[in-house]
């Protein structure tokens, strides 16, 4: 009996080792409350700030007309996809808190 059950184990262990190397990794959202370091405009970046450190983000096609409103050291909301490969995050919503803006609110698509 021993051997049956360590079999089994040996199989349903392999099972999920191969599940997890051949399934593709899922993008994480994170929610990242920062004050706006720096926008850099010509390459779709903005700068923030964690506890842990400060990391660009990067910023998709509909966000990119709309970056240069956001408000040094203005504290946002942002909320962004975390990716795989060393590649930076990426923008998907954001919410000022404080500072002056004409973009309030961006939430994916449009600035209001």
């Amino acid at each position: 009996m021993p051997n049956r059950r360590t079999r089994l184990l040996a199989v349903l262990c392999s099972l999920s080792l191969l599940i997890l190397i051949a399934s593709p990794s899922f993008a994480e959202d994170k929610s990242f409350y920062s004050p706006v370091i720096q926008v850099d405009v010509d390459t779709h970046r903005v700068l923030i700030s964690t506890l842990g450190g400060i990391f660009w983000v990067d910023v998709p096609e509909p966000a990119k007309p709309h970056i240069e409103k956001l408000p040094i050291s203005g504290l946002v909301d942002f909320v962004v996809e975390m990716r795989d490969n060393g590649q930076a995050p990426l923008l998907k919503t954001w919410k000022v808190k404080s500072g002056e803006t004409s973009c309030l609110h961006f939430d994916g698509k449009t600035c209001k």
